[in-house]
């Protein structure tokens, strides 16, 4: 076969299963996968170098590589189907990560079907651990009865790669060719065996398959949505639920590191960790749209466990709860399509956020008003942090963008910080023996940073809310205003940020940047050169605040256009760019994915009013939300 060619962002479907994702392309090349979970280094890593630094390729066999004639997943799920039509025959490979559980090792199953003909299909595997640094020299063991597999040892732990008649190569590759004719099938696996667990059994591939969809049958039976979008939101609830990790109860924001925000750009991060803000959203969007309760319940008995004392938050963590994520530099890849640097860990995870506060106490309040029960850990958890908002709300801090420049007084920032303490005081004062001069504190800064923000950080001038204080530039999560109970929807300072945003920050064709951004070292806010596509959550977001302001039809028109930019298995990530059509960013991306969920909710209340035999004015909206 062929050196692997990156693909682009949206031809990767992932397939995932709550501990680890890896990610296929049309053309059956694996080039992305970490084990045993989502922050682990990567085993195959063929996505930001080339095929040397890892990759899998499954598909029939040719000269060059063939994209599938079409591809799904099984409803509900991260199934992967992809079918080849060949002259001679059919080909499906249902790809799959077996559901997790405690006495399941992290494991990708691949398996071929002959449906019609003849077909010939091959699987080419080179494993090259640490991110392509380590190439494994796989070895033959002879499994129960008389089984032949290849094995390969990295720090302690095991890679078992299992399939029909592999041989290996001088430089590592592992190759089996295989006729299958109709009916017959051949199945391929990679399975991590964590130092000190049992030899884990040749897998049993239909087995496998019928425990994994039951599991995702499971999950998408909880979904409550109905609604012409409901295909949509199940599609993304899929991918919600396969960037939790179920062995902690974590959301990590994406499974990727480094897929650039520009070709060429130095916009490359990683994303494989859990965000205390991206992770909050994403189980509020899970209260709104089904019975998710338990999911919402290990993600606070998570943060709880890592927070800790309250006055040593961190923004984001890694999945063993730990806050140390140096950010280094990959030397050794070349990166995506030549975007460097491709980095591991974040330097954000130091930085003051002010908006993550915010967030956290919205669906702690909105996780007991779906019937979580309430937790005294997690009370004393939600004062501890509103106390740090009490004492930090005023100073300047680097925002819901992560700026890598100056802090500034972000009025989005200082918006949220009023929403911690004021869904803190909404949940604590329901107690029946409320610290009651404690809340009343909580309710006199709440009052302060409401008067501050309405004084600062709004623009009379042009009756919209600014980025930050006393500045004129526009910023995108300001779409969010109508959301948090801050003022109401139809306040005229609401309605005219949505209008300046409108106006200033969307593309052409409606998509939504989150700020203006310019060439020049030096002049953009966040301190990096160069621009960035349109954001995918910006643009699902306007869709919702369209809605909530009572402009059900623009919001439909909208909300129907965003849907088309999905991959042709329903996958989004972080960017669009309307110039290519590209997909930029790390993928699949939680914040996107969620914020078409949110998006589908808010026009559907805004659907259902609109259908009743009233007039709505331009301005004026009934329809009630919160973040």
């Amino acid at each position: 076969m062929p050196e692997l060619n990156q693909p682009p962002i949206r031809d990767l479907a992932p397939v995932g299963n709550g501990r680890s994702t890896a990610l296929v392309t049309a053309t059956g090349a694996m080039p992305w996968l970490c084990l045993p979970d989502f922050d682990s280094p990567a085993v195959l890593a063929g996505l930001l170098g080339s095929r040397r630094h890892g990759s899998w390729t499954l598909a029939p066999t040719s000269a060059h590589p063939t994209p599938a004639t079409s591809r799904a997943y099984r409803p509900g799920s991260l199934v992967l189907d992809q079918v080849w039509e060949l002259p001679d025959g059919t080909l499906r490979v249902t790809e799959f990560m077996p559901a997790y559980g405690d006495d399941r090792p992290a494991q990708v199953i691949r398996l071929a079907t002959c449906l019609r003909g003849q077909v010939t299909v091959t699987s080419r595997v080179l494993l090259a651990p640490d991110y392509g640094r380590a190439p494994l020299r796989l070895g033959a063991t002879i499994g129960p009865g008389g089984v032949r597999r290849l094995a390969a040892e990295h720090k302690g732990a095991t890679l078992w790669l299992d399939g029909l008649d592999y041989r290996i190569n001088r430089h590592g590759t592992a190759t089996a060719t295989t006729v299958l004719s109709t009916g017959q099938q051949a199945a391929y696996a990679l399975t991590w065996q964590q130092p000190g667990d049992p030899v884990p059994p040749i897998p049993d591939a239909e087995r496998a398959l019928a425990a994994t969809l039951c599991e995702w049958d499971d999950w998408s039976a909880r979904c409550t949505r109905t609604g012409p979008d409901r295909d949509a939101v199940l599609s993304s609830l899929a991918v919600l639920a396969s960037l939790i990790h179920a062995p902690t109860g974590a959301i990590i924001a994406a499974p990727t590191t480094s897929l650039p925000e520009q070709i060429g750009g130095e916009r490359n991060w990683d994303y494989r960790y859990c965000w205390l803000r991206d992770s909050a959203l994403t189980a509020r969007e899970l209260l709104r749209t089904g019975d998710y309760l338990p999911e919402v319940r290990a993600w606070r008995r998570w943060m709880i466990e890592t927070i800790g004392d309250p006055a040593d938050v961190r923004i984001m963590y890694r999945l063993d709860g730990g806050s140390n994520l140096p950010e280094t530099v990959l030397d050794h890849l070349p990166g995506y399509q030549g975007s460097l640097p491709v980095r591991i860990g974040n330097g954000a995870a130091d930085q003051l956020q002010l908006d993550v506060f915010g967030y956290v106490a919205d669906t702690l309040l909105a996780a007991e008003d779906a019937g979580l029960e309430p937790d005294p850990a997690a009370d004393a958890l939600l004062l501890g942090l509103a106390g740090v908002v009490a004492t930090t709300w005023n100073q300047p801090d680097q925002g819901i963008w992560e700026i890598r420049g100056p802090q500034r007084h972000f009025t989005y920032s200082k918006i949220m910080a009023w929403v911690a303490l004021d869904r803190t005081v909404r949940l604590l004062e329901r107690r029946p023996a409320p610290n009651l001069p404690a809340l009343a504190r909580l309710r006199g800064h709440a009052a302060l940073i409401h008067t501050t923000v309405l004084g600062q950080g709004y623009d009379p001038a042009s009756n919209a809310f600014t980025q930050y204080f006393g500045g004129r530039e526009l910023d995108a999560s300001l779409l969010l205003l109508p959301q948090t109970g801050f003022l109401p929807p139809d306040d005229k300072r609401v309605i005219g940020t949505i209008e300046a945003i409108q106006r200033e920050l969307a593309t052409y064709d409606g998509l939504v940047l989150r700020y203006r951004t310019h060439q020049e070292a030096g002049a953009n806010v966040d301190g990096l050169v160069g621009h960035e596509g349109a954001f995918v959550a910006c643009s699902f977001w306007l869709v919702a605040a369209l809605a909530l302001v009572g402009r059900t039809e623009e919001a439909r028109e909208r909300m129907d256009a965003l849907l088309a930019l999905r991959s042709d298995v329903g996958i989004l990530a972080e960017e669009y760019d309307p110039l290519t059509g590209d997909q930029l960013g790390n993928s699949p991306q939680g914040l996107s994915h969620l914020a078409l969920v949110n998006a589908a909710c808010a026009l559907a209340a805004s659907e259902v009013h609109a259908a009743r035999p009233i007039v709505v004015p331009r301005q004026n909206t009934p329809v009630a939300a919160s973040l």
